[in-house]
Order: structure tokens, then C-alpha cells, then sequence
């Protein structure tokens, strides 16, 4: 069966997304937000940072967005995720090593 994280090609990191709204969100919000890092911004708009394992995932975080009735600023793929939790195994048919 293939994998079909979405991830940089040539690697194996999940993508790290930044999703942009119109309010202020406290940290108690990262659990539904899937553990993304959650940023309350001077202009009063919030930054969910974080990885994002596939398109189903992303998805799945915009319609959290929209059930808060939050207004969507911007949505931007940043990079791939690179964390001590997540190293490449070699010959593990692209899944990472997770300690």
C-alpha cells in the first residue's frame, strides 16, 4: 500500500502549514486544532502553525476554522516538518521514526 502523507518531495517530513484567522484563539484550543502551535498576533488575528500529515488533515483543520465560525485570513504551506520526534528511518518505506 503506498503512503500518501503529503510531504516534501524526495523526503519523508510531513508539510508544515500556517493558518491565519480573524480572532484571538488561547492555548487551550491547540488539542482541537490537532496539537497545532497557536499564536495570538498584535492585530488580533491568530497563527495555527504546524505539521500537516496529508490533504485530508488540512481539510479537516478548515472545517474546525469554520465551525468556530472564524473568518479564514490565509493558508500557507511553510516547509516540511523536521523534529527530533520525527527522523527518517532508512529502509522504512517512508514512515519516520516516532520516539
Amino acid at each position: 500500500m503506498e503512503d500518501t502523507r503529503e510531504a516534501h518531495p524526495g523526503s519523508h517530513w510531513p508539510l508544515v502549514y500556517q493558518i491565519r484567522v480573524e480572532a484571538h484563539l488561547g492555548a487551550q484550543w491547540a488539542d482541537w486544532f490537532e496539537g497545532m502551535t497557536i499564536t495570538a498576533e498584535a492585530n488580533g488575528e491568530t497563527l495555527l502553525t504546524g505539521p500537516v500529515v496529508d490533504q485530508a488533515m488540512l481539510h479537516s483543520l478548515l472545517r474546525k476554522v469554520r465551525d468556530l465560525g472564524l473568518s479564514l485570513v490565509s493558508v500557507m504551506r511553510v516547509g516540511p516538518a523536521r523534529t527530533d520526534r520525527a527522523t527518517p528511518q532508512a529502509g522504512a518505506a517512508g514512515k519516520g521514526n516516532r520516539s
